[in-house]
């Protein structure tokens, strides 16, 4: 199995997870060719994946749906409520009949040999979600655009090999930047985003013996720092009451525009 990130910021988001059989992206929120950049690094092509992941119908999430489908026949795979939404701000009503499979939270979806499974996040979109992504004994969790975690997201989550975790802010830095004020709000609430010390505090909760790797993702490019978010959760695992350290887990932020390192399982 491998596992990495192609784009991860709030400028857009596109994740890779693959087997020897089976290829498979989560959103596509970069360029395409940004995207087959990515996958021609790992020795692929966009007519190699077997599916299409999407979190939420926000545009870094989705960006590069419209001119991957009208080359490729792949399927995507969203909730009904992203599905919609994206139909909704679809101007030009492209994909209204393009290759769209319902997914629903908690109910197991197989693709090749792999199976993925959704679970309910909390952001302000239509039926946003993350995944987790399973393949023989191997478990992977994406998990971005997190407003808040709750023991139901914990549980999730728990026993993943490897996880791409979001990280978007340093609150600081959001308090006191150029944002306008409902702005601000909107990231810090509940339906938001995940702040550096929030995506440490839910990592301690996550770590265990399996554990190979860490993406931090989604990082804000005016409200956080790569630096910053890596000491910031570094910190936190190192200060938590739990018997790991930081040191003991490749922990990485995931790059806004290039591919990322490749943990391979």
């Amino acid at each position: 199995m491998r596992f990495t990130s192609i784009a991860s910021g709030s400028s857009g988001n596109c994740t890779y997870v693959g087997s020897d059989n089976t290829h498979i992206l989560i959103d596509a929120g970069v360029s395409k060719k940004r995207i087959e950049e990515g996958l021609n690094g790992l020795d692929l092509t966009l007519g190699d994946l077997d599916a299409i992941f999407v979190t939420h119908e926000h545009v870094d999430h989705i960006a590069a749906l419209h001119t991957i489908l009208k080359k490729y026949d792949i399927p995507i795979y969203a909730t009904a409520g992203t599905i919609q939404g994206i139909r909704v701000s679809d101007k030009k009503a492209e994909m209204t009949n393009s290759r769209f499979i319902p997914v629903s939270v908690d109910k197991e979806v197989s693709v090749g040999d792999m199976i993925i499974n959704p679970m309910t996040i909390s952001h302000d979109a239509n039926e946003p979600c993350g995944y987790r992504v399973f393949c023989g004994d191997k478990k992977i969790g994406v998990a971005t655009d997190l407003g808040c975690y709750t023991d139901y997201t914990v549980e999730c989550l728990q026993d993943c090999d490897a996880l791409l975790l979001e990280a978007n802010h340093d609150i600081r830095m959001l308090q006191t930047g150029p944002y306008p004020y409902q702005l601000k709000r909107r990231i810090l609430g509940d339906c938001g985003h995940l702040s550096n010390e929030k995506s440490g505090e839910l990592l301690c909760k996550l770590l265990n013996d399996k554990m190979q790797g860490i993406f931090l993702g989604h990082l804000s490019k005016e409200n956080n720092l790569p630096e910053l978010a890596y000491e910031t959760v570094r910190v936190e695992i190192d200060m938590n009451d739990n018997p790991y350290h930081a040191s003991d887990f490749k922990l990485m932020v995931a790059k806004r525009s290039e591919l990322s390192p490749v943990l391979t399982f």
